[in-house]
């Protein structure tokens, strides 16, 4: 993640925006409105669900990768139209957001904002059965948009499991 600066306690509002964008991020999925899901993320951004053991050894090959806000909306319409997988129920549970600015100066970094989350995911199948499906990290890079808001310019799901049981369809 290059130079950083760990953002201090003292920038409570900013973490408790960034909390909410990774909050409102998991809520969409585990709540199924995944039509809603694109418009946290900038119109060119990147969105990759990685295995750790890619990202450790520098490999770029992702589960799900996307490239831009469209690549995100043509996702969630597969997911809807195309795709056929068993009923299911997702869950996340968050850890506390770690934020990191951009040293001064940094290339391309003005407004960037870097974050970090551990999630577990749960998932629940119709027979009631619910097991972990994925744990992992969310390294976010989050920018201010003109309407104010924080969005997703760059949302890496880093994953630790190593045998995920169903096909991955969905976002995490």
């Amino acid at each position: 993640m290059g130079a950083e600066r760990r953002v201090e306690a003292g920038a409570g509002d900013l973490r408790r925006e960034v909390e909410d964008l990774v909050a409102r991020h998991a809520e969409l999925i585990d709540e199924d409105r995944l039509e809603e899901w694109p418009e946290l993320f900038t119109e060119q951004c990147v969105y990759k669900i990685i295995a750790r053991e890619n990202v450790d050894r520098g490999l770029p090959i992702a589960a799900i990768f996307c490239d831009s806000r469209k690549m995100l909306v043509d996702r969630v319409v597969s997911l809807r139209q195309a795709n056929i997988y068993p009923t299911h129920h997702y869950r996340h549970i968050l850890s506390t957001t770690q934020l990191d600015l951009p040293e001064p100066g940094e290339p391309g970094a003005a407004g960037l904002i870097r974050a970090r989350t551990n999630y577990v995911v749960f998932q629940t199948r119709n027979n009631g059965e619910t097991s972990i499906y994925n744990a992992g990290r969310y390294l976010d890079e989050i920018v201010r948009g003109e309407d104010g808001a924080l969005r997703f310019k760059s949302k890496l799901a880093v994953f630790d499991t190593n045998r995920i049981d169903t096909l991955m369809v969905r976002p995490i």
